[in-house]
């Protein structure tokens, strides 16, 4: 079981839409119900996010014929805990 097997809001492979609203994965939803989950491991939602990140890229690098697209802002900059 992963951390994604529960979740409505999850990514339709290769092309990383939102199976329910087919917006660009991780939707909207998707961040909030990931950010209450991970509440008291915000270094664990990161090493996930991270990993889900890489595939990502490799999936959408193929499907755009070898372009790379950077996500980080994607995958990465809303999970990251505020600035104290």
């Amino acid at each position: 079981m992963t951390p994604l097997d529960g979740l409505a809001h999850r990514p339709l492979r290769p092309i990383w839409l939102c199976r329910l609203d087919a917006n660009p994965w991780p939707c909207g939803e998707a961040k909030l119900v990931l950010l209450a989950a991970f509440a008291d491991d915000r270094p664990g939602l990161l090493a996930l996010l991270s990993t889900l990140q890489r595939e990502a890229e490799d999936h959408l690098t193929q499907l755009d014929s070898g372009r790379s697209n950077n996500l980080a802002d994607r995958f990465l900059s809303w999970a990251r805990p505020p600035d104290r």
